[in-house]
């Protein structure tokens, strides 16, 4: 069963282009908007699984749509579109609980397997925008972990469940489990649902 989608985009070509591809694709796309404001009342009416919205456009921006949604409690996962690499921008989505980011240049490559991922549930942020906001320096709690923290790390930002990295180490969910909760204190860390995922995404290239 595909997900119910809408989307919007106040630039008509780029709005066109991405739902006739969804379309293509067999997607279930059920509306479009091309500003904010229609956006918002089309995720109210429709309560779709997944809301692709670009991040500028007139009335309420994607970022605000995502504030509000997330006051309101609504499940709908937000996936931003845009041409920003910004710091700022990627971490106020990230606090908003914004399920993905994806560069316009790359969103036709990327939106399937943005979507795919969003809908099991796992955030996906484009990996060039998490390239350019790359540090160069890993942390110095990173010299505390272990190889085996270090390799449970690297299945992560993979997007492997706990489950599967278990069969993956030969080690049991528990252990894995205990090797998360280690690595939380270790980076000093808060444990919520998907911080290691970001975490191991922000560092991907610490852990080659």
């Amino acid at each position: 069963m595909q997900s119910s989608i809408i989307i919007a985009d106040d630039h008509p070509l780029i709005l066109k282009g991405l739902n006739d591809f969804l379309l293509e694709k067999k997607y279930n796309v059920l509306a479009s908007a091309v500003n904010g404001k229609d956006a918002l009342e089309l995720i109210e009416t429709h309560k779709p699984e997944i809301a692709i919205l670009d991040i500028q456009m007139p009335y309420y921006t994607g970022l605000e749509i995502a504030e509000k949604c997330k006051a309101l409690n609504y499940q709908t996962k937000i996936v931003l579109i845009t041409f920003e690499k910004d710091e700022a921008i990627y971490k106020q989505a990230k606090s908003l609980g914004v399920y993905g980011y994806v560069l316009k240049e790359f969103a036709l490559a990327e939106i399937e397997h943005c979507i795919e991922t969003v809908s099991k549930d796992i955030p996906y942020f484009s990996q060039e925008l998490l390239s350019s906001l790359e540090v160069e320096e890993a942390p110095k709690e990173f010299e505390t972990l272990t190889p085996t923290e270090i390799e449970v790390l690297k299945h992560i930002s993979e997007n492997k469940t706990a489950k599967e990295i278990g069969d993956l180490m030969f080690i049991s969910f528990r252990t894995v489990e205990k090797h998360k909760s280690n690595i939380h204190k270790k980076l000093n860390i808060t444990p919520t649902k998907y911080s290691l995922l970001f975490w191991a995404k922000e560092n991907k290239n610490h852990l080659m």
